[in-house]
């Protein structure tokens, strides 16, 4: 597995279960888990992950 830079979550508290966000060579945007940062990662492009931060903000506007 390639190293990563991961970056956690500003919304992450001290011992929660956090998301992590890494961009790879490529410019594909990677998210993980932080329990298990070498488990599972969910690979997408920028455009796909601007779309669900867009509609993650906009719903905990409602």
């Amino acid at each position: 597995m390639p190293t990563h830079q991961w970056q956690t979550s500003s919304y992450c508290q001290e011992g929660d279960a956090c998301v992590n966000v890494a961009i790879d060579p490529t410019g594909t945007v990677e998210l993980t888990e932080s329990s298990d940062p070498t488990g599972a990662i969910v690979r997408t492009t920028p455009e796909a992950f601007a779309a669900l931060l867009r509609e993650a903000k906009r719903a905990r506007g409602r």
